[in-house]
């Protein structure tokens, strides 16, 4: 959380039904919650601007059918170096997830690809260039059973 006041159980509410339904009016929440069409409203609105959520359009990948989703896992020369390297590839705007990681990788990065020969082509110009990236391995997803766009919740 970026240094704002914790998520209440009114603020976890007014997200859970976003995350259902972004597009839904503050007075159809407020009306859910017993709320005044005000207090939702200056929540959103408080949680907007200390980055607590972000309202957005998501792309539905079940639906996309002109590329395939790419997981590049990165490993570094030396553990000092991941930092860095995740730093730097979180400026590259194609690549949709960055993170590090415990276990056989140090790094995951999540981008979008027209093809097999697309994803080498990024990773070879893109990421392996990268100052600190040691070697990468890559896997394609080819067929989604599930995807919840709203995976990033934590689970209770």
């Amino acid at each position: 959380m970026s240094g704002g006041r914790r998520l209440d159980e009114v603020d976890r509410q007014i997200v859970a039904r976003l995350s259902e339904d972004a597009r839904i009016s503050n007075r159809q929440i407020a009306a859910e919650l017993g709320v005044t069409e005000g207090t939702v409203r200056a929540r959103v609105k408080r949680m907007e601007a200390e980055k607590q959520i972000r309202i957005t359009a998501i792309t539905n990948i079940d639906r996309f059918r002109q590329g395939a989703l790419a997981w590049i896992w990165i490993e570094v020369e030396r553990s000092h170096q991941i930092q860095d390297v995740a730093r730097e590839l979180a400026l590259i705007s194609e690549l949709g997830f960055v993170g590090e990681m415990l276990g056989r990788s140090d790094i995951l990065a999540i981008t979008m690809v027209r093809s097999n020969e697309h994803l080498a082509e990024f990773v070879h110009q893109r990421v392996s260039g990268i100052p600190g990236v040691r070697r990468t391995e890559s896997t394609l997803g080819v067929n989604f059973v599930k995807h919840d766009y709203r995976m990033a919740r934590i689970v209770s």
